[in-house]
């Protein structure tokens, strides 16, 4: 990949776009660019935690297995965002897999390389930090609506807040697109792919909401922030 196509990747990382141009040529001599297919690992639990990545295209999913097996989904990341930050934190090894949810697009960086860096630009090293305290935050949200919502509200929930956090507003509805698999839902609610379906279905048929396998609309936004409590 040439060089100008990676410093405009790099240019157009939430995280870079107040960096200077130099500063971003330096950055763009230590990071390597790598193509995921649909479904493709990233990187293992117990792996070594070396590297950070910033996603360019693509979605990815990023999963936690309990000691019986069961895959849940702890976060999607979106273009533009950063996973594996937790390295910078000294974590020796990896407690989460990455996947490629879609084709992907992915920018890598040595956490050695990327901690030298980031300790000469303050206002970098506290968006890191930042972004490192929202994510744990998220993740104590999610066991909290794991913990103390029925399945009805952990889905509704989940649907509204991704469709406030990803989608777009036009007048009274909120579009999202795309949308995920209801498999990928379940693993993110901890309910069933069929729970799932069941209550999407009960939610299109009230006229709160409408989706297909590429989009969903938010339609009745009050009345589904009702059901979520």
């Amino acid at each position: 990949m040439a060089a100008e196509t990676k410093l405009w990747y790099l240019e157009n990382f939430n995280m870079f776009t107040t960096l200077e141009k130099p500063k971003l040529m330096e950055l763009e001599k230590m990071t390597s660019m790598q193509e995921f297919s649909k479904s493709q690992p990233i990187y293992f639990a117990n792996e070594p935690s070396s590297s950070i990545f910033f996603l360019k295209k693509g979605r990815v999913k990023l999963t936690r297995s309990s000691p019986e097996g069961k895959e849940m989904i702890i976060a999607l990341i979106n273009p533009g965002e950063v996973f594996g930050e937790m390295a910078v934190l000294d974590e020796k090894d990896r407690t989460d897999y990455a996947y490629a949810l879609d084709e992907c697009l992915i920018c890598a960086i040595s956490k050695d390389d990327f901690k030298k860096f980031v300790e000469k630009l303050p206002e970098l090293n506290f968006k890191i930090t930042k972004l490192i305290g929202l994510r744990l935050r998220k993740y104590s949200e999610r066991i909290e609506e794991l913990v103390f919502k029925d399945a009805p509200q952990r889905v509704s929930s989940f649907v509204y807040n991704l469709a406030v956090e990803q989608g777009k507003r036009i007048g009274d509805e909120i579009f999202l697109k795309p949308f995920l698999t209801h498999q990928d839902i379940a693993e993110l609610t901890a309910c069933s792919r069929q729970t799932v379906n069941a209550i999407l279905t009960d939610l299109r048929e009230q006229g709160i909401i409408n989706f297909d396998r590429r989009k969903l609309i938010i339609q009745k936004e009050e009345e589904i922030k009702k059901l979520i409590g």
